[in-house]
């Protein structure tokens, strides 16, 4: 039992601390829980930045994890816009930006992961955006209506699936789009070059370019106000806006202060913690985009930046710090929305991990499941268009068995009969 004079602290304010404080709730814990969000924003969910509420499809409330009256109801004390700026394991206290110390008994890091920046000439001009905050979409959505509106130029450094369902929301509100990507396909170190093409064909499709092998070098500015872009084989674009959609670092600053171990960032960063979501301090666990946890079924550290992640991690140690015997060991998932192409991805195979793909249905139609597999084993799988088949996706991930690859083809043979 949790003793009810106790406090747990969470610091960060997306979707992996607001589950965490309210799963703490849920399962019993009487003690203070304290939620600290360096935005001003109540607690809000990202996906929707990129998707629906970007189209403007989605209202600015629907964004919210939670009602905002939830926190006062569920006795979870807000501090809303201060940051967490001094962690102090030994003395087991927080201090926030002014000034406020706050002591613990234990402590949750959901401190999430930033934008990474472009470091040329030209990211201080006006019509350079990042999409990571509620404040960004917001922005973002008004510039996109005013490219459409004036058949203006948008240019995306990176084809990733921010940089892909960017650019599907800006072709949707009318604006011109180039997309500026080093590698030889969309998404080519996740699905490699056998699936990249197929957003290669869906984006050209409605009128989105690509750049190709190309690095941004310069943006160029007028006024204040950015009029093109430079590439590293001497190319210029227009643009009158530009997006860096060059991925994520996680925030580990207060842990690496703290003197937690960390991962190293060409190991792909993040907050070292075990399959119970602890760190190497008893006392501190950390989830969602800044956490590098040991996983138990895919018998590697990873770090997953996906809402999913949060969704499930943020409860997951909500529990371990009640206690709880907790081994994270979920299989790990996101999903995308562009255009007509909805897709849902399972699993983890990174470039050199695989050795076959397979798909099930019909990829010109867009309508299939596609299997990265490692001598019969599958190791993830994304179905395009195609519902409900997500679950027992995972189950032959968990299974690790060899199957036949022409029966995992044939679209007549249920995939749930696949499962040992």
């Amino acid at each position: 039992m949790v003793d009810a004079h106790q406090t747990f602290v969470i610091v960060g304010g997306g979707l992996a601390g607001a589950k965490a404080a309210e799963t703490l709730r849920a399962e019993g814990f009487t003690g203070r829980v304290i939620l600290i969000c360096d935005e001003r924003d109540h607690p809000y969910e990202r996906p929707p930045l990129s998707k629906g509420y970007l189209l403007g499809k989605e209202e600015r409330d629907s964004v919210f994890v939670h009602e905002p009256a939830f926190y006062a109801q569920a006795r979870i004390e807000l501090h809303l816009g201060q940051p967490a700026v001094h962690l102090d394991p030994a003395g087991r206290t927080v201090r926030l930006g002014d000034g406020t110390l706050i002591a613990y008994d234990k402590l949750l890091l959901a401190t999430g992961a930033e934008p990474r920046r472009l470091d040329i000439p030209g990211t201080g001009l006006a019509g350079v955006h990042h999409l990571r905050r509620l404040a960004h979409a917001e922005r973002l959505r008004g510039v996109l209506a005013s490219l459409g509106r004036d058949n203006g130029h948008l240019v995306i450094a990176g084809a990733g699936w921010i940089g892909l369902e960017v650019a599907a929301a800006a072709r949707t509100y009318g604006a011109e789009v180039t997309i500026i990507e080093p590698e030889p396909t969309p998404l080519h170190g996740i699905l490699g070059p056998e699936l990249g093409a197929l957003f290669t064909d869906l984006h050209s499709e409605h009128g989105v370019r690509f750049h190709f092998g190309a690095r941004l070098t310069e943006i160029v500015g007028q006024d204040g106000m950015v009029v093109s872009v430079r590439t590293d084989d001497g190319e210029e674009h227009l643009a009158h806006d530009v997006l860096a959609a060059i991925g994520a670092a996680p925030r580990t600053a207060l842990a690496e202060q703290a003197g937690l171990a960390v991962v190293d960032r060409a190991d792909g960063g993040g907050i070292a913690v075990d399959a119970a979501l602890r760190t190497s301090d008893p006392y501190i666990y950390a989830a969602g985009d800044a956490a590098a946890a040991d996983h138990p079924l895919l018998d590697t550290r990873l770090r997953v930046e996906h809402w999913a992640n949060a969704l499930n991690g943020g409860p997951a140690a909500a529990r371990a710090m009640l206690g709880q015997d907790i081994s994270y060991d979920r299989v790990p998932y996101f999903f995308s929305d562009q255009y007509d192409l909805g897709m849902e991805y399972s699993g983890y195979a990174p470039p050199g991990s695989y050795d076959q793909v397979v798909c099930r249905g019909d990829v010109g139609k867009r309508e299939f499941i596609a299997f990265w597999l490692h001598q019969g084993r599958v190791l993830a799988g994304m179905n395009v268009n195609v519902w409900d088949v997500a679950g027992p996706i995972q189950q032959l991930i968990r299974a690790g068995a060899p199957l036949d690859p022409d029966k995992l083809a044939d679209p007549t043979v249920p995939l749930p009969s696949l499962v040992p």
